[in-house]
């Protein structure tokens, strides 16, 4: 009985192996689920002591797993996408030497994004990224 459940089972694989690739369709490319795109923002500390990341989507509504999407949307808005320009959040700072690193990459309306920058601390971060990188 044995030998012949799997006399059984060989003969099916070696059928589904014969019919031809071409059986199936192809998918079409347009019916494929397309990832919205957005910016990966992440803030390490000195020496990727830790690193957290969050996805940020503006287009078409903000969201995302960012705490404050709208807010970082805004922000990203008014300088352009160019993430050297961020209004940010002016306000004092101590002198601490406690370096992050912060990091974008993936597009915004369109244009890719890869960029990088070293902080002197968190504070100072926040003073010229404001909500984009305050998760």
């Amino acid at each position: 009985m044995h030998r012949t459940a799997a006399l059984a089972a060989a003969v099916l694989v070696a059928a589904i192996a014969a019919v031809p690739a071409a059986a199936a369709p192809a998918p079409d490319p347009t019916d494929l689920p397309t990832a919205p795109r957005g910016l990966f923002l992440t803030v390490s500390g000195d020496e990727n002591t830790w690193i957290r990341g969050v996805l940020l989507h503006c287009s078409p509504l903000p969201g995302g797993a960012h705490p404050e999407p709208v807010a970082a949307c805004a922000e990203l808005a008014v300088a352009s996408g160019d993430l050297d320009t961020l209004p940010g959040d002016p306000h004092p700072c101590t002198k601490e030497y406690d370096p992050v690193t912060v990091s974008a990459t993936g597009s915004w309306r369109g244009r890719p994004t890869a960029w990088h920058k070293t902080y002197s601390n968190a504070c100072e971060l926040s003073v010229a990224t404001g909500a984009v990188f305050r998760f």
